[in-house]
């Protein structure tokens, strides 16, 4: 505890100390006749702000804040202590410009200031000229206020996220070429997905100057171009190691970037700003490996085999379906009446060609025979008159008979015709074409009557080119009006 915990606060000056004060002027000592020298309180306190402006111009000092006091004039005024001893502390508003947190109670801090001789009060002081989170506190303190502030952008918004393209051809990795985390991500790349295009951005992954390599290299990545996506990371370490992801150029790179990104830094446990600004964030470099193959190429090459054989088999099930359609087809009275027809027409049509045949022999037979009795009798002095005139008449009679077999045979064709026309009126597809439908249940029963269906009942309707499905809503008997 300070001796000057009790006193009420410091009030702030009306004007900014000098950085440098001036000496003081010498307060002469008081002059006795005997003993020693006596000085009065505002030589005593001038000398000793000298001295410590002489022999001490600027320090560091590390401690715990204690008695924070923020007042609205800007001022802060706080004391620093440790195990051993405390000390006062002031920083004006205008060495607060550069201040990147709010200091609070309990807080190990590093200071840099004058030390001090506040006069009114005689409290020995360091007036801070910079403060700072110390140790590893620094760090976590900037991670804090730059998460926040990057927040308060939208840069971390869930809305922004963008999925990863399912089948990545060419993937870029943003990452050093030497570390253990390359031989991670291209292991678990060739394993699960041969034969992918792998382009490196190699790039200083910790240390001065890392996070703009990074930076540029996610942004050459995006200007390259034939890319699907990117890995930005690298493998574990400590916070200082991995503090190149949580700088505002990486972080911006990654918002900024056309291609998914997928960060991968350190472990599991390690997040870091590139995590929570990425598209997708994963645990370890071998992870995003995962990721970015998932699924594998064994897995899509088993999924399209295992389809392909599905496709054969609703192929050939549908193959059967319609050779079982069709006989059952065949088997219908319709189409059974119509190859009897045909059947006894063709057999009607054989006959009588028969029947033509054997005509026209016999006629020819009798004709000889008639001939050869005929030419005994004639005289032989009219023979060559008489075979010309029988010459002539067989001309006569093969012209007749010609035109004879000619109108047979149109006769006979023209009532083919018209029992092919009749054939054809008697067909289902006929009275199909005429605008009708054939309608069957899913049995194949041809349906006649509407007192066969239900409503609610599925059929099936026959055109005279295609079919289709139906589904009955309403019946009625014959003649009925219609239900609504």
């Amino acid at each position: 505890m300070s001796l000057f915990d009790d006193l009420p606060p410091i009030p702030p000056p009306a004007t900014k100390p000098a950085r440098k004060p001036a000496p003081p002027a010498e307060t002469p000592p008081l002059e006795a006749p005997e003993g020693p020298t006596v000085h009065t309180v505002s030589g005593l306190v001038a000398e000793v702000k000298h001295m410590l402006a002489t022999t001490w111009p600027e320090v560091w000092v590390r401690g715990e804040i204690t008695s924070f006091k923020h007042y609205e004039s800007g001022h802060m005024y706080f004391s620093l202590k440790d195990t051993g001893a405390v000390l006062a502390c002031t920083m004006f508003r205008l060495q607060q410009r550069g201040l990147r947190f709010r200091p609070q109670d309990g807080m190990e801090v590093e200071a840099r200031g004058e030390l001090d001789l506040y006069a009114p009060r005689g409290q020995f002081q360091l007036r801070v000229l910079e403060l700072r989170p110390a140790g590893i506190g620094a760090l976590l303190v900037a991670f804090e206020e730059m998460k926040k502030r990057l927040a308060a952008e939208g840069l971390f918004d869930a809305a922004r996220k963008r999925p990863l393209p399912r089948y990545p051809a060419a993937i870029g990795l943003v990452t050093s070429p030497s570390g253990a985390a390359i031989r991670d991500l291209l292991h678990v790349l060739r394993r699960r997905w041969p034969g992918r295009a792998v382009v490196l951005a190699p790039v200083a992954v910790q240390g001065p100057g890392a996070a703009a390599e990074i930076a540029a290299a996610i942004a050459r990545m995006n200007a390259l171009g034939g890319l699907d996506l990117l890995i930005v990371g690298r493998g574990g370490g400590s916070l200082e190691d991995l503090w190149a992801f949580n700088e505002e150029a990486v972080v911006r790179a990654i918002a900024a970037s056309r291609l998914p990104v997928v960060s991968a830094v350190g472990h599991e446990v390690d997040v870091k700003l590139a995590d929570l600004v990425a598209d997708v964030r994963a645990a370890t470099p071998s992870a995003a490996a995962e990721i970015v193959t998932t699924p594998t190429r064994a897995d899509v090459l088993r999924d399209v085999r295992r389809l392909a054989a599905r496709a054969g088999d609703a192929t050939a099930l549908q193959i059967e379906d319609a050779r079982d359609r069709l006989e059952r087809a065949r088997g219908r009275y319709g189409f059974r009446r119509a190859d009897d027809l045909v059947a006894a027409l063709a057999q009607r049509l054989d006959g009588l060609t028969d029947r033509l045949a054997r005509s026209l022999a016999g006629t020819l037979r009798r004709a000889r025979g008639e001939a050869h009795g005929l030419s005994g009798r004639i005289h032989p002095g009219r023979l060559i008159e008489r075979v010309s005139a029988l010459v002539r008449h067989r001309g006569v009679l093969a012209a007749r008979l010609s035109l004879a077999c000619q109108g047979g045979h149109a006769a006979r064709r023209q009532r083919s015709a018209a029992a092919r026309a009749r054939l054809l009126a008697l067909s289902p597809r006929a009275v199909l074409e005429r605008g009708y439908s054939l309608v069957t249940l899913p049995d194949g029963a041809v349906v006649r009557a509407a007192s066969q269906l239900r409503p609610g009942t599925v059929v099936a309707l026959e055109f005279a080119r295609g079919r289709a499905g139906a589904t009955i809503t309403s019946t009625a008997p014959s003649g009925a009006a219609e239900e609504p």
